[in-house]
């Protein structure tokens, strides 16, 4: 491989990294400004060298925050494109705006108002995405100032009712549209705001000085299942019972995040109910790739800096947690080690310094098929242990590389431009969701070098094709007109 391909390699994997891991906000090591500026810079650079490259990347798993920024930054400079570019953009922009949740796509359109992009193509765009979406009455209701700055912007034809509601809602008597009545019968009388949904009932119950239990008694049949999850400890302390979430039906990730979020006794006291749905959310994530993995070891990040920041509160713990039940369903063989608990995971908490060089030779002492780390990268006791016990085994004990090493950084380093490494010549790729575990692996054969920039190419063209066939399921929103099915957020 040639310098220059190698190069152009290292930075599209790079960006991919930071697109998944970063949302712009505090990490444990680093503040939101750090985070945002180091952010914007890799969008522009990779933008401008790598644009074929850059709008591919809608069909990875990169987050939505970044996501909606690709999307926007290919509108805004579209000029720049040639046409059959702006073709392929188009096509991928679409796929990915009906992944996004709505509140993130009405902030892209809110951004490409500020930034006075209002062409015919971003003009068609917003349109085919609003006639995507299942109820335009929901919209004008959830999300009405959006819905309004788009249809402004983008010189939109409502339906008449949606129009009206949008802007003069008071003048009508009545509404046709069940929800759009709710909503304007709301103001005035208190028992129609229990039709709509929690977002929007919430202030108008706090106008209307509804008692916070009464209220949730209420309100719980139209709750999707992130909100059930948000809302259960608040329920329990004002013991309404009616909110209890559908653990069965949650996202690895999210279950994940809400167990760490139980306080450490009443994880105890749900220990079966709680590993139960964190097992078999595995398995559904797992799907058909469940126990091919052969033997598999974990080395599992616990360190204090895996209790996050005030903003991404237990994140990097929360990835750790549920790669291990996700590697527990993958492997045929598989071995978790925390680098300080013991014992029981589900009752891990962030304590002591980073320690991965031990952990690391307990683990390669298994002889696994795969070793995978999840860490943040801050190896510090003592500071390089890890990076040497990895350069000893590849060099000295395994030169066949007969284990694969990977290592999985939920945390993005605003500094380096990248998450953080562990050593040279060991493949790292970032990590949000526990979910994308398995295709991340597949793209970890990039970091190192061992594929070259042509089968990059292949490997993202492949993956775009894929997903313009079958972008993938909906989002919550979209479920959440029928309250009957418990949803996640993306």
């Amino acid at each position: 491989m040639s310098p220059s391909d190698r190069i152009a390699c290292e930075d599209v994997v790079m960006f991919v990294n930071a697109a998944i891991t970063s949302t712009g906000q505090r990490e444990f090591h680093e503040g939101a400004a750090e985070q945002r500026i180091s952010l914007a810079f890799l969008h522009e650079y990779v933008l401008g060298n790598y644009r074929d490259l850059y709008a591919a990347t809608l069909a990875l798993d990169i987050n939505h925050f970044n996501a909606a920024r690709v999307v926007t930054n290919l509108l805004h400079t579209a000029r720049s494109a040639t046409p059959a570019q702006r073709a392929a953009e188009g096509r991928l922009i679409a796929a990915r705006l009906r992944l996004l949740p709505p509140q993130r796509v009405y902030g892209v359109l809110r951004e490409l108002r500020r930034l006075r992009v209002n062409n015919r193509r971003t003009r068609a765009i917003v349109r085919d995405w609003l006639a995507t979406r299942p109820d335009p009455a929901f919209d004008a209701v959830k999300y009405r100032r959006s819905l309004r700055v788009a249809a402004r912007h983008a010189h939109l034809r409502l339906p008449d009712e949606v129009g009206t509601v949008l802007f003069d809602w008071r003048r009508p008597k009545r509404y046709d549209a069940p929800i759009l009545e709710a909503w304007r019968r709301a103001h005035y009388e208190q028992r129609a705001l229990y039709q709509l949904p929690y977002t929007v009932a919430e202030g108008l119950a706090a106008r209307h000085g509804i008692d916070r239990a009464r209220f949730l008694t209420g309100i719980a049949p139209k709750l999707t299942g992130g909100e059930r999850l948000r809302l259960q400890t608040s329920a329990e302390r004002l013991k309404v019972d009616n909110v209890a979430p559908d653990l069965d039906r949650v996202s690895l990730t999210r279950l994940a995040g809400y167990a760490l979020s139980l306080p450490r006794p009443e994880r105890a006291r749900r220990r079966d109910e709680l590993t139960r749905a964190l097992r078999a959310a595995a398995r559904r994530a797992a799907g058909r790739r469940a126990g091919t993995w052969g033997r598999v070891v974990a080395v599992l990040d616990d360190s204090y800096s895996s209790s996050g920041s005030g903003v991404k509160r237990r994140r990097p713990l929360i990835a750790a947690l549920a790669t291990h039940y996700l590697l527990d369903a993958l492997a045929a063989d598989y071995t978790g080690l925390w680098l300080t608990h013991r014992g029981d995971p589900l009752l891990v908490h962030p304590i002591g310094s980073t320690g991965l060089g031990d952990r690391l030779l307990d683990g390669l002492e298994r002889r696994p098929d795969r070793l995978v780390i999840v860490s943040d990268g801050w190896d510090n006791a003592p500071p390089g242990q890890a990076a040497e016990v990895l350069r000893v085994w590849r060099t000295r004990l395994d030169p066949e590389q007969r284990t694969l090493v990977v290592h999985l950084n939920p945390v993005y380093d605003g500094d380096a431009f990248d998450v953080r490494r562990l050593a040279p010549g060991v493949a790292t790729v970032g990590v949000r969701n526990a979910e994308d575990v398995a295709a991340l692996v597949e793209l970890a054969r990039f970091a190192t070098g061992a594929a070259g920039f042509g089968e990059l190419r292949e490997h993202l063209a492949d993956r775009v094709e894929r997903f313009l066939a079958d972008p993938g399921p909906g989002t919550e929103a979209d479920a959440a007109l029928r309250p009957d099915v418990a949803t996640e957020a993306a």
